[in-house]
């Protein structure tokens, strides 16, 4: 799981660039790292696909806002942002360079020869409970999945046989179309509809996985979870999804981290809280109580007096910062249990200590209260 680069760094942008801005810094980008330009480069064409994807998110008022937010680790992911394929990103290419282009820089795509196959991503659910999250977890799943046929070794061709260059494209893997129009002659490229962009056609196809070059089954995958993550968190394992045909790349697994409630416990961002609820006797004399954590049960001291509304903090008890910022509390929020049924002896018990002074709240302890609760509604 690669950590990405900031996107406005990546087009090198502020982040109150004007979306002109963005798009003049991605089509320099473009240019820039651009296949035809750096032919067998593979460092220029990972940089292509970043600025890409940057341009994707930053492009989108709504992807921007929620990348703003919540950076990469946004709740949902971006809606299928990311993972581009070199078709995926040339389609862009007429909002950014305008029109049909087909001649020029390299033809943007007139040069780039036949398609590479890419496998679809999957997306699962992963279930995690506090412990899991508090420490990091790994997790066995068991995925229903296209891979690559074993027979054909994902080639798709029988044993024996070969591919072809398609006589359609000769092997360009694109069909290229000049149209008179008032402005002169343009020219097109599409994808070849007989070997769908590949170049290539098989003399015989592989019987078990009917020239696909890929099978469905069923296999386990391991996933490891780090501590931190949250409800909604999409993490990706590169490479995990769907195999592709014809031996392309695969696509990635998606893993979207759900929580599981705790009986006691729940969450307030890093932070655990719980709600300790004291007999009166306890709260007025003090004691020691014995409260749950991510971790086990731990004995805690109440001090005489101790006034409902109050919250004890236990240092460090809570969950770790996915970026390793530091680790957050358990919070002991108090409350005092009033019994609803007396006997007539508790009664009169209660009624005798009614009259008592210290049984009255003082000035002090009113405005501690009215303090307590207007910061609670501010």
């Amino acid at each position: 799981m690669a950590t990405k680069r900031d996107y406005y760094e990546v087009l090198e942008v502020t982040k109150t660039a004007t979306s002109e801005e963005i798009k003049k810094a991605y089509r320099k980008k473009a240019i820039q790292y651009h296949p035809d330009k750096n032919p067998g480069n593979s460092e220029a064409e990972e940089k292509f696909k970043e600025a890409a994807e940057a341009y994707e998110i930053l492009s989108d008022e709504q992807k921007r806002a929620k990348y703003d937010r919540y950076g990469h680790e946004a709740p949902g992911g971006f809606g299928g942002a990311g993972g581009f394929s070199m078709d995926d990103i040339f389609s862009q290419f007429g909002d950014i360079f305008g029109g049909h282009f087909g001649g020029g820089f390299g033809g943007f795509g007139g040069q780039r020869g036949p398609r590479t196959n890419r496998g679809s991503d999957l997306r699962v659910k992963v279930k995690l409970s506090l412990k899991d999250i508090a420490s990091g977890v790994e997790k066995k799943i068991k995925v229903n999945k296209f891979v690559s046929c074993t027979h054909c070794k994902g080639t798709g061709a029988d044993k024996g046989t070969a591919y072809e260059t398609c006589s359609t494209c000769k092997g360009s893997g694109v069909v290229t179309r000049v149209m008179n129009t008032i402005l002169g002659q343009m020219q097109t490229q599409s994808t070849c509809p007989t070997c769908n962009g590949e170049g290539k056609t098989i003399t015989k196809k592989c019987a078990h996985c009917a020239g696909e070059g890929i099978t469905r089954e069923e296999e386990v995958i391991t996933i490891n979870i780090p501590a931190g993550v949250a409800e909604g968190m999409q993490l990706s394992m590169s490479g995990k999804g769907n195999a592709a045909r014809h031996g392309g790349i695969n696509g990635d697994l998606l893993i979207l981290v759900e929580e599981e409630p705790h009986p006691e416990l729940f969450r307030d961002d890093n932070d655990i809280v719980y709600n300790l609820l004291l007999s009166v006797s306890t709260a007025a004399l003090g004691g020691n109580v014995v409260v749950p954590t991510i971790d086990g049960k731990v004995k805690v001291t109440i001090e005489p007096g101790t006034q409902p509304g109050k919250v004890l903090r236990l240092k460090n008890k809570g969950l770790p910062s996915i970026n390793r910022y530091g680790t957050g509390d358990l919070l002991i929020n108090i409350s005092v249990y009033i019994p609803e049924n007396l006997s007539d002896s508790e009664k009169e018990t209660l009624t005798g200590l009614e009259n008592s002074p210290n049984f009255q709240p003082s000035k002090s302890v009113k405005e501690k209260i009215f303090t307590h609760f207007r910061k609670m509604f501010d």
